[in-house]
Parts: C-alpha cells; sequence; structure tokens
C-alpha cells in the first residue's frame, strides 16, 4: 500500500489521480489533499470519499470544518506547503502556476518522492529543486513521462537529442491568428486540460515550458532539446541516442497513464489506460513548428540558456498575458509579444543564481509588473 498526498486535488490532474487510486484500492491510500478556494463543494466530497484524515485549502476552512467532523483542516496560503510536508511515499504535485513551487520544495525537503505535474516548479524554481537531486522527481506530464521512460534504453552519456512532440493545438493549419477568440483557444482538438494550460498549448508556450523542465530533469543542455508537432498526440516524446536509434514511448492521449506511472513508479499500475488498437490502421505525422507563427518555443529556449532567473520572468510573464487574453483584453497573439517585451526589458539584469523563494518571488514580481506595463500599451 502507498500513501498519497494530492496537491489541486480539484483540478484535472488531481481529478485524473483520484480516479486511478479509486480504480486501485490495495494500492494506494489518500492521506492528504490540498486545493484552492473554488471547488470546495468537490473537495468536501474527495475527502468524504477517500476518507482523508487532512486536507489543505488556500482559502478560509471554516466551512470544510462543519461538513468534515474529524478531518484536520489547514487553511491559509501556506496550507498546500504543510500538506506536501506530511510524511508520505509521493506527493502529486498538480498545481498550476508558480505557487506550485514552494510546496515542491517542502516536499522534497523532508524527504518526500514528487510526482511532478506543475510546469512552473522548474520553470521558475530549477536551480532550488535540482539542489534537492533528480532522484526523488518522477515526472508526470505526458512529455516527460516518455522521456523519463525512453531514457532507460541508453545510459546518459549515450543520449544524442530530446524530441519532445506537441499536438500543435488548435491553430496548427490556420495562418491567421490575429482574430483568435477565447472559445477558439480553448477548443484544445486532443487533450481535456484546465484553462491556463490549454490556452498555452494553442500559443505553445506549454512547449517552451517543456522544454526548460526537460533541461533540468534530465540534464541536457538546450541545444540537444527539440519539439516537433505531432497531430495525433500518440507518440509522447522520443529520446535519439549516439548511435543514431530513436526511441519513442506511444499511448493513446490519456493522462491516466503518466499519472499511474508516477505515484506507481518503479511499478506499472495494470489497465491504467487503453493501450493502442493495433487491429486498426493507424497513421502518425510529425512535422517542424513554425517558428514564425508560434515563437514561443525557441524564445523559451533563449531565456532557459540565459540562466533561471531569466526562464522565471519568461513564465510569469505569461501569466500575467494568459489572464489579460482570457478576460479578452488582449489578442491571442499578444500573448507572446507580451512575454518577448517583458524579458527583452529585464533580461539583462537578471540575477545569475536564484538562492531562495524570495529570489524568485522578487524575479516573478518584477516580470508581472513589466508585463502589465506592456498590457497598458497594448
Amino acid at each position: 500500500m502507498r500513501d498519497i498526498v494530492i496537491l489541486g486535488s480539484t483540478g484535472s490532474i488531481g481529478v485524473q489521480a483520484l480516479e486511478v487510486i479509486a480504480a486501485n484500492p490495495t494500492k494506494f491510500r489518500v492521506v492528504g489533499l490540498s486545493a484552492g478556494a473554488n471547488n470546495l463543494e468537490r473537495l468536501t466530497e474527495q475527502v468524504k470519499k477517500f476518507a482523508v484524515p487532512i486536507v489543505g485549502t488556500t482559502g478560509e476552512g471554516s466551512s470544510l470544518r462543519q461538513a468534515l467532523p474529524g478531518v484536520e483542516v489547514i487553511d491559509g496560503p501556506d496550507s498546500s506547503r504543510q500538506i506536501a510536508a506530511l510524511s508520505c511515499d509521493v506527493v502529486l504535485n498538480g498545481i498550476t502556476g508558480s505557487i506550485g513551487l514552494g510546496p515542491t520544495l517542502a516536499a522534497l525537503e523532508v524527504g518526500n518522492t514528487v510526482a511532478l505535474a506543475n510546469k512552473e516548479t522548474l520553470v521558475a524554481g530549477g536551480d532550488l529543486v535540482m539542489a534537492h537531486g533528480r532522484d526523488r522527481i518522477i515526472p508526470v506530464d505526458s512529455e516527460h513521462s516518455a522521456l523519463f521512460q525512453a531514457m532507460f534504453a541508453g545510459k546518459g552519456n549515450d543520449v544524442e537529442k530530446l524530441i519532445l512532440t506537441a499536438s500543435g493545438g488548435p491553430f496548427r493549419t490556420r495562418e491567421d491568428l490575429s482574430t483568435v477568440s477565447l472559445a477558439d483557444a480553448l477548443n484544445h482538438p486532443t487533450w481535456s486540460m484546465g484553462p491556463v494550460v490549454t490556452i498555452n498549448s494553442a500559443t505553445l508556450v506549454n512547449k517552451g515550458l517543456e522544454i526548460i523542465e526537460a533541461h533540468y530533469l534530465f540534464g541536457i543542455p538546450y541545444s540537444k532539446i527539440e519539439a516537433v508537432i505531432h497531430p495525433q498526440s500518440v507518440v509522447h516524446s522520443m529520446v535519439e541516442f549516439k548511435d543514431g536509434s530513436t526511441v519513442a514511448q506511444a499511448s493513446p492521449p490519456n493522462m491516466k497513464g503518466p499519472i499511474a506511472y508516477a505515484i506507481a513508479y518503479p511499478d506499472r499500475v495494470p489497465h491504467a489506460t487503453n493501450p493502442i488498437d493495433w487491429k486498426s490502421s493507424h497513421t502518425w505525422t510529425f512535422e517542424p513548428i513554425d517558428t514564425e507563427r508560434f515563437p514561443a518555443v525557441e524564445l523559451a529556449k533563449r531565456c532557459g540558456a540565459l540562466g533561471g532567473a531569466v526562464a522565471a520572468m519568461y513564465n510569469a510573464a505569461n501569466e500575467v498575458a494568459v489572464s489579460a487574453f482570457m478576460k479578452e483584453q488582449i489578442q491571442f497573439t499578444a500573448i507572446v509579444d507580451i512575454i518577448e517585451q517583458t524579458v527583452t526589458r529585464l533580461g539583462g539584469q537578471a540575477i545569475s543564481v536564484v538562492r531562495d523563494l524570495d529570489d524568485v518571488s522578487a524575479i516573478e514580481n518584477d516580470a508581472r509588473r513589466v508585463a502589465h506595463e506592456a498590457l497598458g500599451k497594448k
């Protein structure tokens, strides 16, 4: 029996993780949950269903205490860090945004293994996380899970290149992106995700963030990490080895497979997701990214190569721009423009070493301020 803590339990990753756990009650036990204040009804239902002894919310916890007698309730902005530090086998971090960094560090500091679905943890604070080593971080993103699995085909010094696949989002074949609406951007062709991640996928910022993640997770230089469009989303990523061999991990687009692999590692959960139907005909295609229409990927690689502080700026500016787009204050194409303006203005001032969470907060606050100024000009 493996004890699991889930951060962001009411979000897409958290909900699917609980479905995996519910299907395997003899393998997993939920010992802690945390979530934001927006869906306390769902959080209450989860605690009851899985008999969770400790729950956290970033909001005020009086309603949870009333609804969950006998359950320890931790509330306030530091609640996820406290839940992450509970004694357990695996902490699944499914929080969206750079607020996920603190809980990741809290989990690692007490010796917990982290199943990491929070991209911003490594983008904003990769140097801080890597100070604890790579051994207790298991990736949950389908792309990084695929790379993690494919890497077992060779030694680290045999790796020539990492190739992350991207669906291309809803606008892969759309020439004019200036008239993209919010509804258009939220209509992803293959994946069901939260709104912020879905928009990041549409701009390919998501792929830029994943390249920065891959650099930290696997210790591979940015010059050896690429992304390629694969609309079918069946091949999740590939590793090219120095002998010319390429090893790919493939499965139908479903996050339950990577989630189950991460929380059960090194074991595999039977029937975690449906396999590929080899009795049917399949066509899988691959094509290069159009960097003129989708400049976010190359921008992310440049920011990552400049150092962790600039990557944190990239992420923070994107959060501001995506929020503005979701409020229909700016055009879709302005999202990456605002990111580039922010990192161009601040990149030369970036500190070379991120020492602690205070450094990350200061970097992000500067980036958000400059991004908001760029919004005003838009």
